[in-house]
């Protein structure tokens, strides 16, 4: 009975998390003209590290700034300065570990 609990609570957290990314992040960038995609490969290839990359993200995303976007000045004064998250942090890393894993690279080159 608990291992049946523990495999459901698990199973909703994994769902749970997609779904704040596809709530909070993919909502939110659905029409814009740079992609989530293309806001990855710009964190790839100035990070280079799943780890540096996620760092990076997490603290954009709770003080955005923009000497700290990724962005060039001139598409910044077009879209601006995202508000900071309102997700906690649990809820911020499972979002960005899901957009990682949504975009990633590794693995998937032959």
């Amino acid at each position: 009975m608990v291992k049946k609990c523990f495999l459901i609570f698990t199973l909703a957290l994994s769902l749970e998390a997609k779904s704040l990314y596809e709530h909070h992040c993919v909502s939110c960038h659905d029409g814009m003209t740079i992609t989530l995609e293309k806001f990855f490969f710009r964190y790839l290839l100035k990070y280079s590290s799943e780890a540096e990359v996620q760092k990076a993200l997490f603290a954009y995303m709770k003080n955005p700034k923009a000497e700290t976007s990724i962005l060039e000045p001139w598409l910044i004064n077009r879209i601006g300065i995202k508000k900071p998250t309102t997700l906690n942090d649990k809820e911020l890393d499972a979002a960005l570990k899901d957009y990682w894993e949504q975009h990633k690279v590794f693995g998937k080159l032959k």
